[in-house]
């Protein structure tokens, strides 16, 4: 599992996730993660398009840090999830709490305030 991290010109985080986000994969990303989602106010895009499996360690992963990113007055959305990944998304509702998108203007428009 590989991290890259960038910002876009109106101030919210891309990260994009490459690998798989098994209990390895996690554990190689968790932390760096973790600080890129921290802040006041922050914006969080997480890009899967190139995540090929999410097991159920990779869940409280996303939905741990949805829920931080919004505590402190955020927003974290998740976009453009392989298919066999956006089933398994769906199937535990994290939908409910971190929506998904599947171009970046839609996500874009949806998380700013």
């Amino acid at each position: 599992m590989q991290l890259q991290y960038s910002e876009l010109d109106n101030g919210i985080r891309l990260i994009k996730l490459n690998g798989t986000l098994d209990i390895n994969g996690v554990s190689r990303v968790e932390r760096e993660f973790v600080r890129r989602c921290a802040g006041e106010n922050v914006f969080v895009l997480v890009d899967l398009s190139k995540v090929n499996y999410i097991s159920s360690i990779g869940i409280p992963l996303l939905i741990n840090s949805a829920k931080t990113v919004a505590k402190n007055g955020g927003r974290m959305a998740l976009l453009n999830p392989q298919n066999n990944v956006e089933n398994i998304l769906e199937i535990t509702g994290i939908q409910l709490i971190i929506p998904i998108h599947h171009d970046l203007n839609s996500a874009v428009a949806a998380i700013l305030p």
